[in-house]
């Protein structure tokens, strides 16, 4: 499949969730772990000589620690605006990055690569296009260069959940909204449950889920209001087994209010369920979330 070209002056008018626009960018520039999370695991991955693919390169600055390992980088991005924000900052770089205006959705490049770095991640693999985008390159390049694919950054995930009671009240005013926490920082609006529990785990390399979903029991540790629950997306972004080590960025928390919040005492055992598609929103998440007596104790 050919890729998709843009003119730089015309702005993409796909889904809003598509677009990141540059002032969003500033943010994740200024997010330290995940910064020296991927540099770390470039640093670790790219040898001198290699050709790096970086899908959704936004400003560039995944491509940049490429380049500094020696490789030479194909980078892609979509959104105009971000696209010359890119050409800017990597110009001091010169052709050892060749900026393509493309969707990464669609984009296969001339010839074969040895790394593969992709970062259109959310927490939940919720909103962003993450798997859709590495699923969609891997059954295409494997016609074109097969049989073996290239090194991904990041490697692997794994998704946990946690039932928690959130404090939604502000002032006095009280709204149950979705919100994000920094998992490095004191929650004190936050009591904890139960222990997160995984309800999914998977490899790039793998074949990849089209679903994001958990049917997982809990007991309670102490008692409370469960209202929410904890959302926890931790990316294994290179992955070594001698000596064994991986390179990981935790991504904030996503705290989503349960429709249906219900009382418990300690030892109290209950089920969370939910289901929704990777990319989409985040009500999708909430609208799936339930939380019921478990089976044993659904009569008393």
């Amino acid at each position: 499949m050919e890729s998709q070209k843009f003119d730089l002056h015309t702005p993409y008018r796909g889904h809003p969730a598509d677009v990141i626009p540059l002032q969003y960018h500033a943010h994740m520039l200024l997010d330290e772990h995940r910064m020296s999370s991927f540099r770390e695991a470039i640093n670790l991955v790219v040898r001198p000589g290699m050709h790096v693919l970086d899908l959704g390169t936004g400003t560039g600055v995944l491509s940049f620690f490429a380049v500094q390992c020696g490789a030479r980088v194909t980078a892609v991005e979509r959104e105009p605006g971000v696209l010359r924000a890119a050409r800017r900052a990597l110009a001091d770089v010169g052709d050892r990055v060749t900026l393509v205006h493309a969707d990464a959705r669609d984009y296969l490049p001339e010839d074969p690569v040895d790394v593969v770095v992709c970062e259109m991640m959310h927490v939940g693999q919720l909103r962003e296009r993450q798997i859709e985008v590495i699923d969609s390159f891997k059954r295409r390049y494997l016609p074109r260069f097969g049989p073996r694919l290239p090194r991904f950054i990041p490697e692997a995930c794994v998704q946990a959940v946690q039932p928690v009671e959130q404090d939604f009240s502000f002032y006095g005013f009280r709204v149950a909204a979705p919100m994000f926490q920094d998992p490095f920082a004191s929650q004190p609006r936050t009591i904890e449950l139960a222990a997160p529990q995984v309800f999914q785990r998977f490899f790039y390399r793998d074949e990849l889920p089209t679903v994001c979903s958990g049917d997982l029991t809990f007991t309670t540790t102490q008692p409370g209001r469960f209202n929410a629950v904890r959302l926890i997306t931790k990316n294994l972004l290179a992955v070594e087994t001698v000596p064994p080590r991986s390179v990981d960025w935790l991504m904030n928390y996503l705290v989503a209010p349960l429709p249906q919040p219900m009382t418990v005492k300690r030892d109290t055992r209950f089920r969370i369920f939910f289901e929704y598609a990777p990319g989409e929103e985040i009500p999708s998440l909430i609208d799936s979330l339930r939380a019921t007596p478990a089976p044993q104790y659904a009569g008393a």
